[in-house]
């Protein structure tokens, strides 16, 4: 199984919609992050769904190294 890539030292601020489902890249070779494009095949990473319970912004992760994925836990400011 190959290692996450960090996409960025940040997470990413996204404006989710109420039900609707994302799937987070795991991965960190998406192109279209922080979603998953299907960069991932081949690498043994899944991407993670998440499921929006109502309108909000949302912190995704963008080092992918959080502990609560697909959201931010700050451990970017460890790397």
């Amino acid at each position: 199984m190959a290692e996450a890539v960090c996409a960025q030292k940040s997470p990413y601020a996204i404006d989710v919609e109420d039900g609707r489902a994302y799937f987070w890249c795991a991965c960190g070779r998406s192109q279209k992050q922080p979603f998953c494009d299907g960069s991932h095949s081949g690498t043994g990473i899944q991407p993670t769904r998440y499921k929006a319970e109502r309108a909000e912004t949302v912190y995704f992760c963008g080092c992918k190294s959080t502990k609560n994925g697909p959201l931010c836990d700050g451990t970017h400011n460890t790397l």
